[in-house]
């Protein structure tokens, strides 16, 4: 699927359901919902400070929904994903890659917080990180990872990754 843009330069609405039920698809999930809300810097930093105890904003963050009981003829609802529009797109800069793969990296990275997954630990980070290449390659983008160490720059503005 190629991904198009939106009002404001933005992925559009079906890209990001792409991108979502791509990855929760890996996790063995066939339907959920999950809600993303696009922000600015300063939104971004309040909500990486008020959540994460950490200053400036970062460029993903995931809020999972938890064990939340099924409801019959309801979606279940996964969790939620905010995306800071400024870090991405300065990332992707840096990190010398196109900001539409960015954009699909960090959706499919933070749909797989939702889903359970983590990078706490080297081989945690290690399994996130392969199914992360997996899905992105059958996007036909290139490992996010391999380009981010290829650059001192990249690596310099690796933030949430």
């Amino acid at each position: 699927m190629a991904v198009t843009a939106g009002r404001r330069g933005l992925p559009t609405r079906r890209c990001f359901r792409h991108w979502v039920a791509l990855a929760a698809a890996a996790c063995g999930v066939d339907h959920g919902e999950v809600a993303i809300r696009v922000v600015d810097e300063p939104e971004g930093a309040a909500l990486n400070g008020q959540w994460r105890g950490r200053q400036g904003a970062t460029n993903v963050l995931s809020f999972p929904a938890g064990e939340m009981p099924a409801v019959a003829g309801l979606t279940p609802h996964l969790g939620d994903l905010v995306l800071c529009a400024p870090v991405v797109c300065e990332e992707a800069r840096a990190q010398g890659k196109p900001v539409a793969e960015h954009w699909a990296h960090l959706v499919v990275h933070g749909t797989l917080h939702l889903l359970g997954h983590d990078h706490e630990r080297p081989a945690d980070a290690e399994r996130m990180e392969t199914l992360e290449v997996r899905l992105l390659g059958g996007l036909g983008i290139a490992d996010p990872y391999q380009q981010r160490l290829a650059s001192p720059l990249a690596r310099r503005s690796a933030n949430h990754e």
